[in-house]
């Protein structure tokens, strides 16, 4: 696929017909599936100079009126891309067409050095080059940026987010800081203090190489990883015939240096990896639990071996001053359950989330926080 950057393209799809200029949402060049969505890409600029931000939107084309209630922005893991992990059709839709179709205009943002966004200048460089970039707090940067984009470009006040894996750790603390901004928070996959390990431990005694400013992911690792800690009688069904193919050929195909290397590799920024060792391993949470005060919803799958169910268990009795909020456990799925057989699980538990807003919101100013972890930065 040709990765050519655009300011601004618009598609619009009705009754399977593509509007003049338009370009086909199917990868693989089939007829798109998500018949009366409108899409929208565009690049905005970062808080730095000379980043740019990708962002995509879906929604209906019968929705006229922009509503905070029904715009939700995704923000995506540590490793892979955005667009390949919530707007890839599987089996005819993506979750991002899943959630438009509900009567929503979802985004997602790919923070920088991901997907379609700018790489920073590190990642051009060996890796052992640099010290490790893109830590949690330059991606709440991003996330912000794009926040007030959605904004201002839908004439909106407020909006839902939805974070995987590391994304939960960035919408979270940026929900704290901007609780004025969000209406409810999705946290699928959320990272955690280790199971047993109380806020301010002490950090790890042994001896840890530097890291880079970023990784190398092949398609094999990812697989391996992917299937690490799932019972062997269940790895066969676990993901559908051809969809870890199309899953890795997209997702390295986001990386125009992918074809460099042999076998192809994807490159990652090792920020949060960084964070891990001074924050998580030392028992400082990057955020604090308790000033969230959106609804809020946990959720994950029971053979996650990057986010372990004991993670979410841990984190669910902290969220004391949130207005409502949900765990969720799924059966028979990773911490990649997006992308596998009972995605359709996950995608319904938290649509039917999400679907709850506009009925229950709390008016703000809301009520102060009462802290119970030192944030990221703290002592």
């Amino acid at each position: 696929m040709d990765w050519v950057r655009l300011a601004t393209s618009m598609m619009t799809i009705a009754a399977g017909i593509l509007a003049p200029g338009a370009v086909p949402l199917a990868a693989d060049g089939a007829a798109p599936p998500n018949a009366s969505l409108i899409v929208e890409d565009l690049h905005i600029p970062a808080a730095d100079p000379g980043i740019e931000l990708f962002l995509r939107s879906k929604r209906p084309r019968a929705m006229t009126t922009p509503r905070s209630e029904r715009t939700l922005l995704f923000v995506s893991g540590s490793t892979y891309p955005a667009e390949t992990s919530f707007d890839l059709p599987l089996d005819g839709r993506s979750w991002m067409d899943e959630i438009a179709l509900h009567g929503w205009d979802v985004w997602f943002v790919e923070l920088r050095g991901y997907g379609r966004s700018t790489r920073p200048p590190e990642m051009d460089a060996p890796p052992e080059a640099n010290p490790p970039i893109v830590r949690t707090e330059t991606a709440v940067q991003d996330l912000a940026s794009a926040v007030d984009a959605i904004r201002a470009r839908r004439g909106i006040e407020r909006l839902s987010l939805l974070g995987w894996s590391w994304g939960t750790s960035v919408v979270a603390r940026y929900t704290v800081a901007h609780p004025a901004k969000v209406v409810r928070l999705a946290l699928y996959g959320p990272r955690w203090l280790r199971p047993g390990q109380g806020i301010g431990a002490e950090p790890q005694t042994t001896e840890q190489e530097p890291l880079p400013s970023y990784r190398r992911v092949t398609a094999a690792e990812a697989h391996a990883h992917w299937l690490d800690g799932v019972p062997a009688a269940h790895r066969a069904d676990l993901i559908p015939p051809g969809w870890f193919e199309r899953w890795a050929s997209a997702t390295l195909a986001t990386d125009p240096q992918a074809g460099r290397s042999d076998p192809p590799t994807l490159r990652a920024p090792n920020g949060t990896m960084a964070d891990v060792r001074a924050f998580w391993d030392r028992g400082r949470p990057v955020y604090d639990p308790a000033g969230i005060t959106v609804p809020t919803l946990l959720i994950g799958a029971e053979w996650d071996r990057d986010t372990p169910p004991a993670m979410r268990q841990a984190l669910f009795p902290l969220l004391v001053n949130t207005p409502d909020k949900r765990y969720v456990e799924l059966g028979g799925g990773t911490h990649m359950i997006c992308l596998e057989r009972n995605r359709h699980a996950l995608f319904g538990a938290v649509q039917a989330f999400l679907d709850e807003a506009g009925s229950d919101v709390p008016e703000f100013p809301v009520r102060k926080a009462n802290r119970t972890a030192p944030l990221m930065g703290e002592r």
